[in-house]
């Protein structure tokens, strides 16, 4: 077998094993002032990363490669616990029993950052979103690409200012979580469902979408909150999610 036809060969293996395959890193870094379990879910069922769900400290950093094309979301769970051999959240809680998600998404409410990485340097699409409610500050940012490039960030501490009907509350009264008045109340004007679904002309911002909105608006606030809470940038960035930002 000559050298050029093995080359091909061991360039195919690699291709198809999706080695070498990364399109960027996912830098995480912590500053909130307690520790965080964040969660990644890759969309539409396909190979999830090699990072599924692990613990980040205060102050700690990790990173996590995704390939090309690529589309998914991550988020960070709190008050984690391991009794018995089972992990449990908090909030957030994607249900595997353990540290890494394995394919499970993250149960509202729920803090998430959004990402879709096009092939070949194309076109990327991002943003930090509060339909599914809020449980964490957060932000995602490209470093590199071309474009506008701008992060998309929800710095507020939502919860401390949560409507008392929304209010997530854990052990000792304290305010966790925030829900979304979908979440909350499960009616076609805050879901964008049934007679509402089609878009913003539909299915306007509501009282608790503006509240939402007011707090952090740089993020999604509901479903058609698109104008202000869709970010792009192309040319192959990488990315830095922060929690607490």
């Amino acid at each position: 077998m000559n050298t050029q036809l093995v080359l091909s060969l061991v360039l195919a293996f690699f291709f198809f094993a999706g080695i070498g395959a990364q399109a960027a890193t996912i830098t995480f870094t912590n500053k909130c002032q307690y520790t965080v379990w964040p969660g990644t879910l890759t969309g539409d069922q396909k190979p999830q990363l090699s990072k599924t769900g692990f613990e980040l400290k205060s102050g700690a950093s990790t990173t996590v490669g995704v390939p090309s094309p690529w589309s998914g979301r991550f988020w960070a769970r709190t008050g984690c616990t391991n009794n018995a051999g089972k992990f449990t959240c908090a909030t957030a809680d994607c249900g595997s029993g353990q540290v890494a998600c394995n394919g499970a998404g993250a149960v509202p409410p729920a803090t998430l950052a959004e990402l879709t990485v096009a092939a070949n340097g194309g076109q990327d699409f991002y943003d930090v979103s509060n339909v599914d409610g809020f449980n964490v500050p957060m932000s995602i940012a490209p470093r590199g690409g071309k474009g506008d490039c701008k992060p998309s960030s929800c710095p507020a501490n939502i919860n401390a200012a949560c409507p008392a009907e929304l209010q997530v509350k854990g052990s000792g009264g304290k305010v966790i979580a925030c829900k979304s008045a979908c979440l909350a109340f499960n009616k076609p004007e805050y879901c964008c469902t049934g007679s509402f679904a089609g878009g913003p002309d539909k299915c306007p911002p509501t009282k608790y979408s503006e509240f939402f909105e007011k707090q952090c608006p740089g993020a999604y606030s509901y479903a058609y909150d698109d104008k202000s809470s869709t970010f792009t940038c192309f040319g192959g960035p990488n990315y830095v999610i922060t929690f607490c930002p």
